[in-house]
């Protein structure tokens, strides 16, 4: 297995996602759509999104457990670790997020309308009447809670159950991305599958604030040793605002990250017409700057590869 991790990783780490090949992200999508556009209405839309929530996981979880077990036990090994190091290389969104955060600070230094289209890939809300500030929060906020939903979790999973349980967590991501809404559309179809996301990722999600605050102490030991919050206070700070999100899990990681960078996230949001208010992730409205985008990248970066660090020994003590 830990072949099929590392290949699949360094990949990552050097081209992040394909432009011009099949990804397989995007088949689940035209698949979460084409269920969704025949089964979301009239009556049992809550059972119906149950039912077809947690068949395509199991269905996903099935076929690629199949796939891998037929390369594996008629094909060479290295048709095995070559299959799913790429599938691993697929299931990793490390190195494409990094260069979205970078994009954005890139796009609102030329004009603040460049960087609301910019940061509209990387974020679910309407980004029309963003400020300038705003914008660079938001790519931040976007870069710490996909530490977790692109890297962190995907890695967990991995773990636990290999290939087939890494894939079966991208569907499960893909599906909460495309229906897990608390809107008129989606409230009851797409339940089971919010309810099921926030379940795969609670371990990660708390499992990248450390990793965040880990990766940043590890840092600031190397560059500037008396400078920066300990530890301890970070883990406080952590525990006090990761649990005042919205969402029980995406407020951990960006807790960990506003604490590094002494900012605030959160806040109230238009997502297309309807108003959410978030509260707020630290107290400081700080002025975020290259400078900040940069350094999160380093410690978003430093905390991947401690993770890689710490499945690698696991897989290599179990054998």
């Amino acid at each position: 297995m830990i072949q099929k991790l590392i290949i699949g990783w360094i990949l990552d780490l050097i081209l992040g996602d394909p432009e011009r090949l099949p990804h397989p992200i995007v088949y689940m999508g035209k698949w979460i759509a084409f269920g969704e556009k025949r089964l979301n209405k009239d009556s049992h839309r809550l059972a119906k999104g149950a039912m077809f929530a947690t068949s395509s996981i199991l269905l996903t979880f099935a076929l690629i457990y199949l796939l891998m077990y037929a390369i594996d036990a008629f094909l060479p090994e290295y048709v095995g670790w070559a299959v799913g190091g790429i599938l691993v290389f697929f299931c990793l969104a490390g190195h494409t997020l990094r260069k979205e955060v970078r994009m954005v600070f890139e796009a609102v230094d030329r004009s603040v309308e460049d960087g609301r289209k910019q940061v509209g890939r990387i974020v679910g809300r309407d980004t029309s009447e963003l400020t300038a500030q705003e914008c660079r929060t938001a790519a931040l906020e976007t870069l710490a809670e996909n530490l977790s939903d692109g890297v962190i979790a995907p890695l967990f999973w991995y773990l636990l159950l290999g290939v087939p349980g890494m894939m079966a967590y991208k569907m499960i991501n893909t599906l909460d991305s495309m229906i897990g809404y608390q809107n008129a559309r989606y409230k009851d179809f797409g339940c089971w599958a919010a309810h099921i996301d926030d379940i795969a990722n609670c371990i990660p999600a708390r499992l990248s604030a450390l990793l965040i605050i880990i990766a940043y102490r590890g840092h600031q030991l190397f560059t500037h040793p008396t400078q920066g919050a300990s530890a301890w206070s970070l883990i406080r700070f952590t525990l006090h605002f990761g649990p005042q999100h919205a969402s029980p899990n995406s407020g951990w990681p960006e807790a960990a990250l506003a604490g590094v960078l002494d900012c605030r996230f959160g806040g109230p949001h238009n997502y297309f017409g309807e108003y959410f208010y978030k509260p707020f992730i630290g107290t400081t409205p700080r002025l975020l700057t290259t400078a900040h985008m940069q350094l999160s990248i380093r410690i978003m970066v430093i905390a991947e590869c401690i993770m890689i660090g710490i499945i690698a020994a696991i897989l290599m003590s179990t054998f």
